[in-house]
């Protein structure tokens, strides 16, 4: 088998962090309302409020972690300070998913959850800065594809061995969710491990003597008349876009189960439908990272958007399970390919040594957006007392989230050429050198930044 170069591995180790982290996704928006509804039902909570609860769980989680990820982002940026602050937000996270299976009452488990999600939120807002590190400008669509497609069809081996102990064995609940959530929260740390071994920060500020107070300084004056970050107006056009169309998509995501549970559906049904979207979703994803090399990906993101207000159309009117089955199905088409291509966009129309900071802002509008998402299903829901008519608001966010984007393209569209055109004239004033040996330089060089131990880290990876 031919050896990968480091800088091959660093991003398969990278691309190993979505398999394990996806793990948790997946049992949060299938198998954990599932059990939510258990213990509220246990605890005298009917079906309707209970789904409201976790909508405004999942609303807490984001308002939270809107506010740590720009901060935490933003002190990331300085030299070394990214992996050990990731490190710590994974571990965490991992932590939490084994203690959600300790027995306790429902509100108890909520809170347990709420600290459990605002841990992994976190880590990704790390995670997805660190893809200017490990990866070139020209490989980042296909890279970030990867990381998702692997995520969908890694994520269902636990997934997969969680629902037969859940399911399928004379266990009660109480007894197979400690079982499935401790072997999710091993599988996450697993695919952990080999990030932190090989990950070197090489886009960075230089650090300071005072560096929480420059950190604040540097967030607040980001989008500043005096800030150095160039393309600003491209930058904040796409935030708002993204916030308007990425909204729907967690939301989608974090209600799905919930949303087919409270009309009644088989939770047998819901899991197998949810695990075909996973299945499908793997090999959209490639597609779109690979489709990258002859359409532009503004374009290819605008496609998924529009395919996304035709589902929420559909989840307005969706009665049968059948409808769930398409419904996952058109899901598992489009889901990989929208937040891929987003995130390897955004990570091309910004400085890379400002990643952390402004992927954190971007997880404002990202994830932390869901909370007007999952805010507005929860009290329209709650209003009409129609899990179907909790659908329209997400159908309001795409409709929106597309005429903004069609703006941002535009005014990103000569930056991103004339980034391509000085990538082009530096590769072209480059000495010809072998492409494992520039790789390798690369790998060394940036373990020489950061630790001696790098060396020893890559040898045994």
């Amino acid at each position: 088998m031919k050896k990968l170069s480091p800088r091959r591995r660093l991003e398969r180790n990278w691309i190993l962090y979505d398999v394990g982290n996806s793990a948790f996704t997946l049992l949060i928006s299938t198998i954990m309302p599932i059990y939510f509804n258990y213990l509220a039902g246990e605890g005298g909570i009917d079906a309707t409020t209970a789904t409201a609860y976790w909508g405004y769980a999942a609303s807490i989680v984001t308002l939270c972690v809107a506010i740590l990820g720009p901060t935490l982002g933003t002190l990331s940026d300085f030299s070394g300070y990214k992996r050990p602050i990731f490190f710590f937000f994974a571990i965490a996270g991992v932590l939490g998913c084994a203690a959600l299976g300790i027995p306790m009452p429902w509100l108890v488990f909520l809170v347990v959850f709420i600290l459990t999600k605002i841990f992994y939120s976190a880590s990704l807002v790390f995670y997805d800065s660190m893809l200017v590190d490990v990866t070139t400008h020209e490989r980042a669509d296909d890279v970030s594809s990867k990381g998702y497609a692997w995520g969908y069809i890694g994520s269902c081996i636990p997934f997969i061995i969680s629902i037969v102990i859940v399911q399928f064995t004379p266990l009660n609940i109480a007894v197979s969710m400690p079982i499935a959530l401790a072997i999710n929260a091993l599988w996450w740390f697993g695919f952990t491990i080999p990030l932190m071994k090989s990950y070197r920060q090489t886009h960075f500020v230089p650090r300071t003597p005072h560096a929480v107070r420059d950190n604040f300084k540097r967030l607040f004056s980001v989008f500043s008349k005096k800030s150095d970050v160039q393309n600003k107006k491209g930058i904040i056009l796409f935030l708002v876009a993204f916030f308007l169309y990425i909204d729907g998509v967690y939301t989608i995501i974090d209600m799905a189960t919930s949303f087919g549970t409270a009309l009644g559906f088989d939770s047998t049904n819901l899991l197998l439908a949810l695990l075909l979207t996973q299945v499908i979703a793997f090999p959209s994803a490639i597609v779109f990272g690979k489709l990258t090399g002859k359409v532009r990906n503004d374009v290819l993101i605008l496609v998924c958007i529009v395919a996304y207000t035709g589902i929420g159309l559909f989840a307005v009117f969706m009665t049968e399970v059948w409808q769930f089955w398409t419904l996952a199905t058109a899901v598992g088409l489009f889901q990989g390919g929208v937040q891929a291509l987003s995130r390897s966009y955004f990570a091309k129309i910004i400085p890379a040594d400002q990643s952390g900071c402004l992927f954190g802002i971007l997880d404002i509008f990202g994830k932390g957006a869901a909370f007007l998402g999952t805010l507005l299903v929860s009290v329209v829901t709650q209003a009409t007392d129609s899990v179907n008519l909790g659908a329209i608001p997400i159908v309001c966010l795409f409709a929106a989230g597309i005429a903004v984007f069609v703006v941002a393209a535009r005014v990103n569209r000569p930056y991103l050429a004339k980034q391509a055109a000085d990538d082009a004239a530096a590769a072209a004033n480059a000495p010809l050198a072998d492409p494992a040996a520039e790789d390798g330089a690369e790998g060394e060089a940036a373990a020489a930044e950061d630790t001696p131990a790098a060396d020893g880290d890559d040898a045994s990876d």
